[in-house]
């Protein structure tokens, strides 16, 4: 069995949980995920198994969460798992002065990452690092933000918005709930956070856990085929002579004008991996096809 998985990742659950239960349910060695989930967060985690694991590293960054921020509150997580470190009513705060400040939030940004996260600095994880209570100077990255649209307010002490985020790989909503915060001068941090999109998956078509394990014990269970989150990719069609002959892992020669990563197929629609074509020579990086 190989192909993808779209799951709807519980609550308190960390993306190796979910991977440790797949891999139980699937009776396979074989199974990781894209983009890593917070515990806290639920929503789409891409799982891969068999030979699919091969392509986890093709498939689109696009990410897109729906959070909610609470503002008048600082954690050492910038989430609520973490202790607070600040907590201050601000019912002054309104809408409009939140919609003024998020376009700073908008496009191409500076963003530290959280203190506690998977980000690795001189071969150590961040929250390891946070846990023993060293402190280290935690690189600033770019991100991008690429579209926000607000969904609810809520007023009161402790003022709460519903935001719907649109962004790049590696971007950290929570790190923009506690930047927010901080402009507006209120402390911010995150309350709730689901994953709507990600490398290519929508939420509306996941699975939880239990939808996986009831199709399997009603065999019903269908993978989502190998090249089926690749379509950002250009695609090559090889006759079956040249096919095997890249499948053994020799360059071939292909009167086309794509350039870099493609995926390609033995005429007419097998899927055999991807290859890269570098001056109409493909050539074979990721053979999936036995």
């Amino acid at each position: 069995m190989q192909g993808f998985l779209n799951l709807n990742k519980p609550f308190d659950w960390t993306s190796h949980d979910c991977v440790a239960r797949v891999r139980k349910l699937l009776r396979l060695k074989r199974v990781g995920h894209a983009g890593t989930l917070d515990p806290a967060a639920t929503g789409v985690l891409p799982i891969a198994f068999g030979r699919a694991t091969r392509l986890l590293q093709y498939l689109p960054g696009n990410k897109a969460y729906n959070a909610t921020i609470r503002f008048g509150v600082q954690t050492t997580t910038d989430d609520l798992q973490g202790e607070v470190i600040t907590s201050a009513p601000c019912p002054q705060l309104s809408l409009a002065e939140v919609k003024t400040a998020l376009p700073q939030f908008l496009g191409k940004i500076e963003q530290i990452p959280p203190s506690y996260s998977a980000i690795q600095v001189d071969g150590q994880r961040l929250y390891d690092l946070a846990r023993r209570g060293e402190k280290v100077e935690v690189p600033i990255r770019t991100v991008e933000v690429l579209q926000m649209e607000i969904l609810a307010w809520r007023e009161g002490d402790f003022p709460e918005l519903d935001i719907a985020i649109a962004c790049g790989a590696g971007t950290y909503i929570r790190a923009i709930a506690r930047d927010l915060g901080a402009v507006l001068q209120t402390g911010g941090t995150l309350a709730a956070l689901t994953r709507t999109v990600s490398s290519g998956f929508d939420l509306a078509e996941s699975l939880t856990l239990n939808d996986l394990e009831t199709q399997l014990q009603a065999g019903t269970f269908q993978s989502i085929p190998l090249d089926a989150p690749l379509q950002h990719l250009p695609s090559v069609v090889l006759p079956a002579t040249s096919a095997q002959k890249w499948c053994q892992g020799q360059r071939i020669f292909v009167t086309t004008d794509i350039s870099g990563n493609a995926r390609v197929y033995e005429e007419p629609t097998r899927f055999l991996g991807i290859g890269q074509v570098n001056y109409e020579v493909l050539i074979p990086t990721t053979v999936i096809a036995i």
